[in-house]
């Protein structure tokens, strides 16, 4: 018998898809898995949320046989009759949790679409065409923010002084409509400090911004108690 040392997955795996829910709900997937827990989604998110766990669920199986694969191949076991049936076994294993991961992420694709094509029309405030949540965003890093990249993924996004994580496609969009500025002499994996520009400032100050309602992680009504801002 070939004893291995045990894999533990991660909590949440990551996905081929986790940057475009980011940018359809406009916060991180860490945030939207809170929100089912808590039983604060609508219908169409809840759909979503579940959609995605079964998604990165499905990912972590994948990583899982990849990584025994490797081991079992890594040249550190005894080359004999039992290695090759299990390294037979594990590539059938593999073959199926890839297959369970394709079908998954083409439930997941086919909940996200009508998602992202109902997202709501951008709005104009103060000169700048922004969608509610984008300007949920930059009310957020003006209270303070950091732009951090992962060391092992490389994935980056922007963290706030209030904890809100600002997905980066939607970071990319402030800043490349000059709302925002990071300062580039921090390095990534400690953060650079994120902050609004001139025109940033006055798009938030603006008397025809969105109504303070929109100034939360919420996309459309009902998908979940919007956040107090009457403590400012």
């Amino acid at each position: 018998m070939i004893f291995l040392p045990s894999i533990t997955p991660p909590t949440r795996a990551l996905t081929s898809l986790d940057h475009r829910v980011e940018a359809a709900i406009g916060h991180s997937v860490d945030l939207l898995w809170k929100h089912q827990d808590r039983g604060l989604l609508d219908e169409p998110l809840s759909r979503l949320a579940e959609a995605h766990r079964a998604l990165s669920d499905a990912e972590r199986g994948v990583t899982f046989y990849r990584v025994l694969l490797q081991r079992l191949a890594s040249g550190e076991l005894p080359v004999d009759r039992d290695l090759f049936k299990r390294i037979d076994r594990t590539v059938a294993q593999l073959k199926d949790a890839t297959a369970t991961r394709d079908a998954c992420r083409d439930h997941a694709v086919a909940v996200l679409e009508p998602l992202e094509a109902a997202a709501p029309a951008r709005a104009t405030a103060g000169g700048v065409d922004l969608i509610a949540h984008e300007f949920a965003a930059l009310l957020a890093i003006s209270q303070g923010a950091k732009l951090h990249q992962h060391l092992q993924t490389g994935r980056m996004s922007v963290v706030t002084a209030s904890g809100v994580r600002v997905a980066h496609p939607v970071f990319q969009r402030l800043e490349e409509a000059r709302l925002v500025v990071r300062d580039t002499s921090h390095p990534l994996h400690a953060g650079q400090p994120v902050s609004l520009t001139d025109s940033g400032r006055t798009t938030v100050t603006a008397t025809g911004r969105p109504p303070a309602a929109t100034a939360t992680p919420a996309l459309r009504v009902g998908s979940w108690p919007a956040a107090s801002t009457r403590s400012r």
